[in-house]
């Protein structure tokens, strides 16, 4: 076991707040490989897959899917894959650090109103007395890695209700729901759509919201090299404006409720998730997990600011890194927006 020592104002950003954006170039039938996780929340890149989002952009797609955040930057790095949508990691800002990575856009966030991550307990540190986050103290709270986003939840969440946590990595998310069911760590952080089917069936027990500790949280974020930021431009401009529209169907369907009775976008993400259980049951645990993708790639820069800030704190990345060398910033800056908000420019209008 490994023990590892609000700002309120939101910057939403996106193409549909900003003016002036050129027209994009159109790729032609370029092939990318896509990462992503087998999550709801990750519905943007396979509603994108499915409708011919992509193939209208000019990119010929293929998925890799991976277990954890931090390989999946690694893999943005080496040039393995792509584009992915994660969550933020220790591990991707070093390598932003050093040239190698750039944000270029959000997708999950916690909004008011819509059900979020959830925070879990194991049955038996339920059955003992953790039935609140306020019970935490000298708690395990299960991470993949050192410096993820599972340790940034913790982290926030333990200094919010004055607790001290220790924190187990057990790198796959898939690890982590074992050792939970097993009780062999007693608490956890998650998106809904896997939280909900855990609670549901008895294998944890749900004790806590985190938009009640980060509020507006940039939970995923739409990245990729700094090199295909600066020279892959038609490339990058045709991936942002299909994951967008992939969004947007799927915030639609589940999450605003104007399209129908989402039942034909369900059985589309099922190919994806939870594609080993028969529909009747997926489809519950689906439509539980469907938080927010932000409206055009839009990105919270305060959030992000946030998060910059507490790995610092943690000693888990350079002092010197700022947002700059984090994000690609070459867009538009316009009145008001540029004061708090970056325009990421590959947004299509």
């Amino acid at each position: 076991m490994v023990t590892f020592n609000r700002r309120q104002t939101i910057g939403l950003i996106g193409a549909a707040a900003a003016t002036g954006l050129a027209a994009p170039a159109i790729a032609q039938n370029k092939k990318i490989v896509v990462g992503a996780l087998r999550f709801t929340s990750h519905s943007g890149s396979f509603i994108a897959v499915e409708r011919g989002h992509f193939a209208e952009a000019g990119l010929d797609v293929e998925l890799e899917f991976f277990q954890a955040a931090q390989p999946m930057a690694v893999a943005i790095a080496s040039g393995d894959i792509d584009y992915a949508v994660t969550a933020i990691s220790g591990g991707l800002i070093n390598l932003a650090d050093k040239g190698a990575i750039k944000v270029i856009g959000g997708a999950l966030s916690e909004e008011p109103g819509i059900d979020g991550q959830k925070i879990l307990a194991s049955n038996d540190a339920h059955a003992a007395g953790l039935t609140s986050p306020a019970a935490l103290d000298g708690k395990t709270w299960a991470v993949t890695q050192a410096g993820s986003s599972f340790h940034y939840m913790g982290s926030k969440i333990a200094a919010a209700e004055g607790a001290s946590l220790k924190f187990k990595p057990l790198q796959k998310v898939g690890a982590i729901i074992g050792a939970m069911k097993s009780s062999q760590v007693d608490a956890w952080s998650i998106v809904p759509h896997i939280a909900k089917g855990l609670g549901g069936a008895g294998a944890v027990q749900i004790i806590g919201d985190v938009a009640d500790y980060i509020p507006n949280y940039q939970v995923t974020t739409v990245f990729t090299s700094a090199d295909n930021a600066a020279n892959e431009r038609a490339a990058t401009e045709g991936f942002v404006k299909a994951f967008s529209a992939g969004a947007a169907d799927f915030n639609a369907a589940l999450v605003d409720k104007t399209a129908g009775d989402g039942t034909d976008m369900v059985k589309l993400i099922h190919k994806y998730v939870y594609a080993d259980r028969e529909f009747a049951k997926a489809e519950k645990s689906i439509r539980a997990g469907s938080m927010r993708i932000n409206q055009g790639a839009a990105l919270n820069v305060t959030s992000v600011e946030d998060q910059l800030n507490w790995f610092k704190s943690e000693g888990l990345i350079d002092g010197d890194v700022s947002t700059g060398m984090l994000l690609d910033t070459s867009g538009t800056y316009t009145g008001e927006l540029a004061r708090a908000q970056i325009i990421i420019n590959y947004l299509a209008t």
